[in-house]
């Protein structure tokens, strides 16, 4: 599938996230903000809050992510953004490192009838072309192997090795902690 577009979430695209998000089988229980919520948040675990979280951040110019779309109507999700901007997702903390410059991707979504067709290898292309655009220097992610029975939203081990991605440590039990250079 090779006639994908692929777009940052910002405030003109804020009504396609919600269309997407809101579509049968999303992930509109938690709007992407399990590894965003503040200490303030955390309490506010309803839907209804969440989204107005996650607008919150898209109205303050904050990246969250990109959208993937097919003929016009988005179909995609990734969650790219500074991985500054999450709370901590266990990857690693290298002093040198300007923290900014260190993009995380934390979650995918690909509407049911999209998916095994390959779209989560051009999601993970765009999202890293995104982050280097805004200026990232690594692109880290937390991905499972394909049998875990949890955390599956993060992708997938073998994906992440075919783009590049090297392992650098443990998140937890399941997490793997990969890494892209861009310099």
């Amino acid at each position: 599938m090779n006639n994908l577009a692929f777009h940052e979430v910002d405030r003109e695209r804020w009504d396609d996230m919600q269309k997407l998000f809101e579509s049968r089988g999303a992930p509109n229980y938690c709007w992407c903000m399990v590894w965003r919520t503040s200490r303030e948040e955390r309490h506010q675990r309803d839907s209804q809050s969440r989204k107005a979280a996650l607008h919150k951040r898209v109205e303050a110019g904050i990246p969250i992510g990109i959208l993937g779309y097919l003929d016009g109507e988005p179909v995609a999700w990734c969650s790219i953004a500074p991985r500054n901007t999450y709370r901590p997702l266990g990857g690693l903390d290298d002093p040198d490192e300007e923290a900014e410059k260190v993009w995380s991707i934390a979650c995918f979504f690909v509407v049911r009838r999209l998916r095994g067709q390959g779209i989560m290898k051009q999601l993970i292309a765009a999202a890293v072309e995104q982050s280097k655009r805004r200026g990232a220097k690594v692109v880290e992610a937390y991905p499972v192997e394909p049998d875990a029975p949890s955390y599956r939203f993060m992708g997938f081990v073998p994906v992440f090795e075919s783009m590049g991605f090297q392992e650098v440590g443990r998140a937890g039990y399941r997490r793997h902690v990969m890494r892209l250079q861009l310099e």
